[in-house]
């Protein structure tokens, strides 16, 4: 019995409340009451009483409870990014899903005699709806259907293609509306209603559910029509195990990488199958690639708004449209291009890609020409101006300096011309006497148990101390560090490879600190220290062999410019690579002012 659209009576005379579930909502929802449902198609709840008045005191406020659970899986939904396009193989699987699904109910409901109509009319009776079955369940035969259920369907099949097939002349989608709802939810993407996307989705779906009903009158007729095998639509399980992204996944516990280099080959993958869906690695053509490539040289680089979440084809759709907007450098359209060949590359060396398959990298030669670093070193004037600065004079330390690396980092740089994150990763144990000379140097390997990477196999490598960095008491602050936390403790813990944001949140920070201190030029950041050190080096008279083995650097076009930290020392001797660090002196400026409040510091 009924009493409003929510309010009803059970068979035992016991009101209680229902309300549908969107489709849209239907996931969500079952996540936010945590009952291990894939979804929630009603929200049901018994009122306790069979007074009508009762019930109809006690509704309202159930329904507000309801109301809080669906807000909250609106708000589920919401924290998904809004989507405007889909890529032509989203719109092909979720099509096809359609066609699968709608084929898979009616041969469930064809084979699954008395034990079907039994769970689903129970199914029914558990959302509070009563139904009467067509033929009692103790009629039907034991497998399959009956003779009158047969000409029930065929009618209705027939009157149900005949009005699909109406709807897809005029091109009206609500028919497959809900399946998309329920569809896109699963596959965990929001897609705005307002998009040719969405519209180009339903047509697909409404073309292939009319394809399923005449695939089910075929059925009818006797005629053999199997259901297909379901296509893969979760992103993240993959079905075939070959896709772009379970290669990544694949690559991602066997190679066990650092913080940043995730996040760069996860942004990658990502961009990827916003342009080409999750395809097989194999099928991975030069055409992907070039159409990748260029996708991404037409981004722009600043993204606010409605841009800060857009899928790459939006992006580069929209820097086409702003041809006038900055668009990303060369060395960051490089980087991107390359995260997506190295998992191909790895999927292929693993035995992600069948061994049958005609693979070859279709990445091979598609990275575009990089301009020269737009970096520029530091001059006498900006020198003096940062250490000026409150942190170097005054032992200021801001927060986002993480304590001492606010001072000893930029010092480092200025002297060793190390990479901010090579400095980082710095444990006590790599500041050491040489054996030989007895010369403190600093070493920069790696460690990837602690998550220390190197750039590339040259910048392992030895650097002599410099004098200056004596002077200012680097050595009593390591030996600080050291009798605090032994030999593998981190100089700088907060900017380790370890650390939550590590050297990239630090980074940012220097940045403001650099422009506070009246270095407005945004061509010179951290990384400026290290141009100055090697402008520095070539001042002194040290030749560029030399120069280029302190900084880590190869040049492929001179011989000796490979090097590791042993062959640095064998090919040129300790007392030359002491000799070059103390011929790095930057003219006009000095660090005099910084030896009474930092000496001894640690």
């Amino acid at each position: 019995m009924r009493i409003s659209m929510n309010v009803l009576k059970n068979r035992h005379g016991v009101y209680y409340v229902r309300k549908k579930v969107p489709k849209r909502l239907e996931q969500a929802t079952a996540q936010v009451l945590g009952n291990g449902k894939p979804r929630q198609t009603f929200l049901m709840k018994s009122l306790g009483t069979k007074e009508l008045a009762e019930a109809k005191r006690k509704a309202p406020s159930v329904l507000m409870q309801f109301d809080r659970v669906l807000a909250q899986a609106g708000v589920r939904i919401a924290e998904r990014p809004l989507r405007t396009t889909l890529s032509e193989l989203e719109i092909t699987r979720i099509a096809d899903h359609v066609f699968v699904a709608t084929l898979a109910n009616d041969e469930r409901w064809r084979f699954g005699g008395r034990e079907y109509q039994r769970e689903a009319i129970a199914a029914l009776n558990k959302q509070g709806i009563e139904v009467a079955p067509f033929i009692p369940t103790e009629h039907l035969p034991p497998f399959g259907i009956a003779e009158e259920q047969l000409r029930a369907a065929t009618d209705d099949v027939d009157e149900t293609l005949d009005h699909l097939r109406k709807r897809l002349a005029h091109g009206d989608i609500t028919e497959v509306e809900d399946d998309l709802d329920r569809l896109l939810g699963h596959v965990g993407i929001n897609l705005d209603r307002n998009t040719k996307a969405y519209r180009d989705l339903g047509m697909a779906a409404l073309k292939a559910v009319v394809r399923a009903f005449e695939a089910i009158q075929q059925r009818n007729a006797g005629n053999t029509v199997d259901t297909p095998k379901p296509p893969a639509l979760s992103a993240d399980t993959p079905a075939s195990g070959d896709t772009l992204r379970a290669a990544f996944t694949g690559w991602q516990k066997a190679r066990n990488p650092s913080p940043r280099t995730l996040q760069e080959y996860q942004r990658a993958v990502d961009l990827f199958v916003q342009l080409h869906g999750d395809l097989a690695v194999a099928d991975i053509k030069k055409r992907h690639a070039r159409e990748f490539r260029e996708a991404l040289q037409d981004v722009p680089r600043k993204r606010t708004g409605e841009l800060l979440d857009a899928p790459l084809p939006e992006l580069a759709r929209w820097g086409r449209e702003n041809p006038e907007a900055p668009k990303v450098t060369a060395t960051t359209v490089n980087k991107l291009f390359g995260g997506v060949q190295a998992i191909s590359r790895w999927a292929y060396d693993h035995g992600v890609i069948p061994e049958d398959a005609d693979w070859s990298d279709a990445f091979t030669r598609g990275r575009i020409k990089e301009d020269e670093s737009d970096r520029a070193p530091f001059t006498t004037a900006d020198l003096q101006m940062l250490f000026r600065a409150p942190v170097f004079t005054k032992g200021e330390r801001p927060r986002g300096g993480k304590g001492v690396a606010a001072f000893w980092l930029p010092v480092l740089a200025l002297f060793s011309g190390a990479r901010l994150s090579e400095l980082g990763g710095l444990l006590a144990s790599n500041v050491l006497p040489e054996e030989t000379t007895g010369h403190t140097v600093l070493t920069f390997s790696k460690d990837r148990g602690r998550g220390k990477r190197l750039k590339s196999k040259t910048a392992a490598r030895i650097v002599p101390l410099h004098p200056e960095l004596k002077r200012l008491g680097f050595l009593n602050y390591v030996a600080a560090v050291r009798r605090k936390g032994g030999e593998h403790a981190w100089l700088f813990p907060e900017v380790s490879p370890q650390s939550k944001g590590g050297a990239a949140a630090w980074s940012k920070w220097f940045g403001r600190y650099l422009r506070s201190s009246g270095i407005t030029d945004t061509n010179k950041v951290f990384h400026s220290f290290r141009h100055s050190f090697k402008d520095a080096l070539r001042a002194g008279g040290v030749p560029e062999d030399l120069n280029d083995a302190l900084l880590g650097q190869s040049n492929r076009g001179s011989v000796g410019r490979g090097y590791g930290a042993k062959d640095i020392k064998q090919r040129f001797g300790m007392p030359a690579l002491v000799k070059a660090v103390a011929s790095v002196k930057y003219t006009g400026f000095n660090l005099s002012r910084l030896h009474s409040t930092t000496k001894g510091m640690g």
